[in-house]
């Protein structure tokens, strides 16, 4: 059984499952509802109907851009590829962007399996994927959405009650999601994290970016700025592997300045910009979305989501290099 699960490219493992098409189901989640909910807040913010109907089109699809993207992570065969369309627009319909996720993973992965093994594959393979995806979304796509929201709710009621603790918590738990290799976005997505403490979570993924971006300026240059601090902080999981203390600095930073966001400042966002920091500005511009284009808005992102963290991180990392704790290099980034 194991070699004909490998012959057939299906690897059972977390780092296949929880990493890579978690991943996956990330990057369809911003070739869709994330860059469509920036085109559709454009055309709104500037009155051009055609960006407005463009931008809910690109969100309306998240369904079948989230199974592309699960089918193309996993190395699907061209025609699950393909059905994944339909699993993941299935998965969306009846239970949100995690029934999607869902529908695609279990339908690809089963696909795969009856994939070229019979003379009519050409029907039983996409009929297989589909019927699978169909099915997983029809009977646990709700409940599994259910779920999962209400954690979001109990998470965000929990940072309303106690936002000094939450927001510390919400924000390092988030900031770490963001650096480790799986996706804060579909995290916040699929618990549909808003109000303050997405907020939170947004001061814990910007810090991590920008505190690692400016503490590995000396070894990473310029381009490491950028790849990091707009990018993502991902890029440092194998200098992570081999020093965990390089995420001390940064994960403080998130901490220190996550109560300012949900006490002082009651800093919002929406689910599409709570995991994703400054990686290319998401974060920022749905804090625009919800909170509207202020002056004054722009001033608190630059102080607690750039200004504050890349102080204290900088400081810190300073440091412990003193202390020998952090040493030049140990956050040399691969820049290809």
């Amino acid at each position: 059984m194991k070699q004909f699960f490998l012959r057939k490219g299906v690897n059972l493992s977390v780092k296949t499952y929880a990493i890579t098409a978690l991943s996956y189901m990330a990057l369809g989640l911003f070739s869709s509802l994330i860059i469509g909910l920036i085109i559709r807040t454009a055309g709104e913010q500037l009155n051009w109907l055609f960006f407005v109907e463009m931008g809910q089109l690109a969100m309306d699809l998240m369904g079948p851009a989230i199974g592309v993207a699960v089918a193309y992570g996993l190395k699907a065969p061209p025609l699950i590829v393909f059905s994944a369309v339909i699993s993941g627009a299935a998965g969306a319909e009846l239970g949100g962007p995690a029934g999607a996720f869902l529908a695609a993973l279990l339908s690809v992965e089963i696909g795969k399996l009856v994939s070229k093994e019979t003379k009519l594959d050409i029907i039983v393979t996409p009929f297989v994927t589909i019927a699978v995806g169909y099915t997983i979304a029809y009977f646990l796509g709700p409940i599994i959405d259910v779920g999962l929201i209400s954690i979001g709710d109990a998470i965000m009621w929990a940072t309303e009650q106690q936002p000094f603790i939450m927001g510390i918590i919400v924000a390092v738990l988030m900031g770490l999601a963001l650096t480790a290799p799986i996706s804060s976005a579909a995290i916040a997505i699929m618990i549909e994290l808003e109000g303050i403490a997405a907020g939170a979570a947004t001061v814990g993924c910007a810090a991590q970016m920008v505190g690692f971006a400016v503490s590995s300026y000396r070894e990473n240059g310029v381009s490491g700025l950028a790849a990091l601090g707009i990018g993502t902080s991902m890029l440092q999981v194998p200098n992570v592997v081999k020093n965990p203390l390089i995420l001390v600095p940064p994960t403080i930073a998130g901490a220190v300045f996550a109560p300012l966001s949900t006490m002082v400042f009651l800093m919002e966002n929406n689910a599409s910009g709570a995991g994703m920091g400054t990686s290319g500005l998401v974060g920022q511009i749905m804090t625009f979305s919800v909170m509207g284009f202020h002056l004054q808005i722009l001033f608190i992102m630059l102080l607690i989501h750039v200004a504050g963290p890349a102080v204290i991180s900088l400081s810190l990392s300073e440091w412990m290099r003193k202390k020998k704790w952090i040493k030049l290099g140990d956050m040399k980034i691969d820049q290809g």
